[in-house]
């Protein structure tokens, strides 16, 4: 593999990563896949702009320097999850499995419309950072200042997240929630607090994601976390449901493989690398259909 290469693995892996990350955390606690997750996105990167139907966006947000924008958008995504929670999955917590992955489908497709009303259906323009794009050469490789950026908060988050997992307070009551929730309750571990933390976790992940995206695409599109959401979902699903590790290694597997088929199949072949890329994930989950980080005595889920 070319240097160059690894790069465009390393970011695009990077970004899956996060995205899963974001989902198999929830998964961890709740066990709901929340298919509203694609829509934190969207919204975190429409919340850089002034709503209008113009197809050239005016920022708004966008505007502040980069120390001030980024916690803001943070913010504002673990705010939206938070609330989510709070407002439609907390209610529905003794619910079933199907009618809360039902309820995230519902609040997705709603947040979906409030973009659609705010800003119409049209792709919009963004110029967010433009200057990222300029290449860097190390050694034989050209990687855009985004890239490096990316490879390096990537890593950054993934540290900072196996830290307060193993040494917090929270970390330590959300790998208990995860284990077994019932028992955690019981011991003293309080469902509200660990809940709105794993949504807030989540939602300031898709704010991440949503910044990189808007970034390197320079695109706003209510659509735009449809795609993201369906191969991290599937990263998590290949990862085992239930690994946060797992849905890291699977995001940065996917993204590896994704970057290798773009180099390396005929060009002809190439608008339909998503098509081998989803063979391969079969492949995998046929011969190993819990994943392959599954956590040590998960069960199969319907």
């Amino acid at each position: 593999m070319s240097l160059q290469l690894a790069f465009d693995a390393l970011a695009l892996g990077g970004i899956y990563a996060i995205a899963a990350l974001g989902i198999a955390l929830i998964f961890g606690v709740m066990r709901l896949v929340n298919f509203a997750h694609g829509q934190f996105i969207a919204c975190a990167v429409f919340a850089l702009i002034v709503p209008s139907t113009d197809a050239l966006a005016r920022l708004g947000l966008g505007l502040l320097p980069a120390p001030v924008l980024i916690p803001l958008i943070l913010g504002f995504g673990a705010g939206l999850a938070v609330a989510a929670e709070a407002l439609v999955f907390r209610p529905m917590r003794n619910a079933s499995p199907v009618a809360l992955m039902v309820g995230s489908f519902a609040l997705g497709v709603a947040l979906q419309n409030v973009l659609l009303v705010l800003y119409g259906g049209r792709p919009k323009a963004v110029s967010l950072w433009a200057e990222l794009g300029h290449p860097v050469v190390i050694a034989d490789a050209h990687v855009p200042i985004l890239q490096l950026i990316v490879i390096a908060a990537v890593a950054l988050i993934l540290v900072s997240l196996a830290v307060m997992l193993r040494h917090t307070r929270l970390g330590l009551e959300m790998r208990a929630a995860a284990a077994d929730f019932g028992m955690a309750r019981m011991l003293g571990v309080r469902a509200n607090r660990v809940i709105a933390g794993a949504f807030a976790l989540s939602g300031a992940l898709a704010a991440v994601v949503a910044l990189v995206m808007v970034a390197q695409t320079g695109v706003a599109d209510v659509r735009m976390g449809g795609q993201i959401m369906l191969v991290a979902f599937i990263a998590t699903v290949v990862g085992g449901m239930g690994s946060l590790s797992g849905a890291v290694a699977a995001g940065l597997g996917i993204g590896a493989v994704s970057a290798l088929l773009q180099a390396g199949l005929p060009a002809e072949a190439r608008p339909f690398r998503d098509a081998f890329l989803y063979a391969a994930v079969i492949l995998v989950l046929l011969f190993r259909p819990q994943g392959l980080f599954a956590p040590a005595g998960s069960k199969p889920r319907v």
